[in-house]
C-alpha cells in the first residue's frame, strides 16, 4: 500500500486551513514507483461536502499543453509531419493574412515565444461562433517580434489544437483517446467530461467573476452568456468553455495517479507512447537567454522563480494549471510530482497564488525521498 509523508500531508494541511484551497491530493513517483501519496481536505464544499480521495478527478486547466497537446505535437514531430521550424501559417491559412502571423513558427507556439498576446477572450472576439476562433486570433496584433520574447500563451496553444485537428482530421477529443488514453488504459482521464460523472470530480468557481473582472480590464466588450452557476465536471476555463469543453490549452480532467502515468510518458527510460531520444527535447532549453527557460511544451526549473523550486534539478521540467494543479517532472532520478488543488472552489477574488506552496511541496519530497 502506498504510504503518505506526515511533512507533506501536516503542510498541506495547514493550508488547507488557511484557505489556500479546499482540498489537495499528492502523488510522488520514482522510477515508476508510487512512492508517496495521500488527499486531503474536501474535493467539494458546496453545495454538499464530499471528500477528495485518491480517485477524485480535478479539472487539470494548463496541464492539458504539455500532456494531451505537447505530447500529441511530440507524436507528429517523430513522424515528421510536424517540425518545430515549420510555420504555422502552412495548416492554419488564416494566419498568412499578415507578414508578421505568416512567419510564426510551431517551436515558437511550443515555448510561447510566437508574439501573441497571453489571453484574449474569444468568446466575445469570435462574436459567439466558435469555428471563427482561429481568425479571433488571427486578427490579433503581435505584441513582440517571434522568437524575441518569452510570453506565456493560451492563444498560441489553441493554435496548436486546431493545428492537430486541421493535420488530421479528428478532434482534439479522438485523438486523445486513441493516441493516449486508450493505449495507456486510462479510465478516469476525459477531455469534456459527461455531466453525470462531476460528483466524482473536484469543484470549481462559482459562476466566472475571475475572468468577468479580467474581461473588464481588458475593455473586451460586453459578454452576456457568462456561467453563473457552480462550475463543477465541467472545464473552468471560459475559453475551453466556449470551444466546445475543451481546446488546445484546456479541458483535461484526471485523477493523480493517471495524471502521473501521463507524466511518466515524457521520461525516456519510462515512456510508451514515444522514442525515448525524443523526450530529450522536454528537458532541453529551447529559449535561450530570454525570459523563461522553456522547452517543448514545458517551463525548465533553471527559470528564475519556478514553481520547481531549488531542491529539483535545474532540466527538471514541469507545468501548473490555474485551477490549483502543477506536475514536475525530475528526468535525473526518473522522479515525478503531482500536487492537484481546486483553488478556484468555495473562495473569493482573489484566487491564492499558490507557487510558493508548489516549491514547499517539491522541498519536502525531495527530502522524503533521499
Amino acid at each position: 500500500m502506498t504510504s503518505s509523508d506526515p511533512g507533506i500531508s501536516n503542510f498541506l494541511h495547514e493550508r488547507i486551513a488557511a484557505g489556500d484551497f479546499p482540498s489537495a491530493v499528492y502523488l510522488i513517483a520514482e522510477r515508476g514507483e508510487v512512492a508517496l501519496a495521500a488527499a486531503l481536505g474536501a474535493a467539494v464544499v458546496e453545495p454538499e461536502r464530499i471528500a477528495a480521495t485518491l480517485n477524485t478527478s480535478y479539472d487539470l486547466a494548463s496541464l492539458t499543453k504539455p500532456l494531451i497537446t505537447g505530447l500529441l505535437c511530440a507524436r507528429r514531430v517523430e513522424t515528421g509531419e510536424l517540425a518545430l521550424a515549420d510555420s504555422v501559417s502552412h495548416y492554419l491559412p488564416e494566419l498568412a493574412r499578415t507578414d508578421h502571423h505568416a512567419i510564426i513558427t510551431v517551436g515558437q507556439l511550443l515555448t510561447h515565444t510566437s508574439g501573441l498576446p497571453a489571453w484574449r477572450p474569444l468568446y466575445i472576439l469570435a462574436g459567439g461562433d466558435p469555428s471563427r476562433a482561429t481568425s479571433a486570433i488571427a486578427n490579433l496584433d503581435l505584441e513582440y517580434e517571434p522568437g524575441s520574447r518569452v510570453v506565456y500563451s493560451d492563444l498560441g496553444f489553441i493554435l496548436l489544437g486546431s493545428l492537430l485537428q486541421r493535420l488530421t482530421g479528428r478532434s482534439l477529443v479522438e485523438l486523445a483517446q486513441t493516441e493516449i488514453f486508450t493505449p495507456l488504459s486510462l479510465t478516469h482521464t476525459f477531455l469534456n467530461p459527461e455531466q453525470a460523472m462531476h460528483t466524482g470530480i473536484a469543484a470549481s468557481e462559482t459562476g466566472n467573476a475571475y475572468e468577468r473582472e479580467t474581461c473588464h480590464s481588458t475593455a473586451a466588450g460586453e459578454y452576456k452568456n457568462w456561467r453563473e452557476e457552480l462550475i463543477w465536471g465541467q472545464v473552468h476555463d471560459g475559453n475551453a468553455h466556449f470551444l466546445g469543453g475543451v481546446a488546445g490549452h484546456a479541458g483535461l480532467f484526471s485523477t493523480a495517479g493517471e495524471t502521473c502515468a501521463l507524466a511518466r510518458q515524457f521520461l525516456a527510460t519510462q515512456t510508451s507512447l514515444l522514442k525515448p531520444t525524443t523526450c530529450e527535447l522536454f528537458r532541453t532549453n529551447l529559449t535561450t537567454g530570454l525570459e523563461e527557460a522553456r522547452s517543448f511544451g514545458w517551463q525548465l526549473a533553471e527559470t528564475k522563480d519556478s514553481a520547481a523550486g531549488l531542491d529539483l534539478p535545474r532540466d527538471s521540467f514541469g507545468h501548473s494549471g490555474f485551477t490549483g494543479t502543477s506536475c514536475w517532472i525530475d528526468p535525473n532520478h526518473e522522479r515525478v510530482f503531482i500536487l492537484l488543488t481546486n483553488r478556484t472552489h468555495a473562495r473569493t477574488l482573489p484566487f491564492a497564488n499558490i507557487n510558493s506552496v508548489r516549491r514547499q511541496f517539491h522541498s519536502l519530497a525531495v527530502t522524503a525521498l533521499t
